[in-house]
């Protein structure tokens, strides 16, 4: 079986590749569609602003978001008492600052990291995850959850909406100005090519937010590995996660807190009532590997 530490590096490179990917897409594809217009690269620009402002602001105040939407409890070493000392003890092997404790008063089994920052984080865990896992199992959990904060996912994932936004956005003025004949009219040769650079950004526009959304689904699932990888180096016990892994699999109780647009966040799919698809071209509709695929991988089947 392969070491922690290079299931770690190949999972880093393996994100790594797909973002590089991304953000290559989303250049050409944005490129294309301003020329199409004939506007340049001005409107990206606009574009970029827009999506930026907004993703940055749900950035820096994410912890408090979804503190809010998911209503849950500050915790305390008296009556969360493992939880409490798993995380401090793991925030230490991990050489992070200790991160503020929430709970969701829900007997679903499931948890989160959120926050800007390590310095600014957040693991939240649900009263069913807590009740339901002994603590070896939980050591896994939140070696998975502090992992996230070690490898800046909520950035990476934040700088990914930000793409997936400007490619929304430019997407929907490429069709509103194209459909009323908008756009600067060249003549000559760059007539013809603005001509074939418009029928390129008209096929973009149609297609371009479909397949940024999968490419951000596939960052998703990839740093569930990764994080799944690094939790493991934390603890050196991939069995413990691989065993709350099997748990969270035979839960079929949604966690009522949270949304499709907060599913991400969580350990394993929260939306237990939407059943995850299944298949090679389903399942790049998922925001989680499938549970098996994890457990496969922890345990170097």
């Amino acid at each position: 079986m392969a070491s922690f530490y290079s299931s770690v590096d190949s999972n880093k490179r393996k994100s790594f590749f797909i973002i590089a990917l991304f953000i290559a897409f989303v250049t050409g594809a944005t490129y294309v569609m301003a020329q199409g217009l004939g506007y340049g690269l001005d409107v990206v620009g606009l574009a970029f602003i827009f999506s930026g402002i907004g993703s940055f602001v749900s950035y820096y105040f994410s912890d408090q978001i979804i503190l809010t939407l998911s209503g849950a409890r500050p915790a305390s070493r008296e009556k969360d008492f493992h939880f409490y000392t798993v995380a401090e003890n793991l925030s230490l092997a991990a050489q992070l600052p200790m991160p503020k404790l929430y709970v969701i008063e829900d007997s679903a089994i499931n948890a989160f990291a959120t926050g800007r920052n390590p310095e600014h984080a957040v693991v939240c865990a649900t009263t069913g995850l807590l009740s339901r896992l002994d603590r070896t199992e939980l050591e896994g959990v939140v070696a998975h959850e502090l992992s996230h904060i070690k490898n800046y996912d909520m950035l990476v994932m934040s700088i990914v909406t930000v793409l997936v936004g400007l490619i929304a956005l430019l997407a929907d003025w490429f069709l509103r100005i194209s459909r009323f004949g908008g756009g600067r009219k060249r003549n000559g040769n760059s007539g013809q090519l603005q001509m074939i650079m418009f029928i390129a950004g008209l096929v973009l526009a149609l297609l371009a937010p479909i397949i940024a959304q999968l490419i951000q689904l596939a960052i998703s699932r990839r740093r569930e590995f990764f994080a799944d990888a690094s939790g493991a180096a934390i603890t050196k016990y991939p069995e413990g996660l691989a065993r709350a892994l099997e748990k969270i699999s035979q839960d079929r109780e949604p966690l009522e807190a949270a949304n499709k647009a907060t599913a991400h966040l969580y350990f394993a799919n929260p939306l237990k009532n939407h059943h995850d698809a299944v298949g090679w071209f389903a399942g790049m509709f998922n925001t989680h590997p499938p549970v098996e695929q994890r457990i496969a991988a922890l345990r170097g089947v």
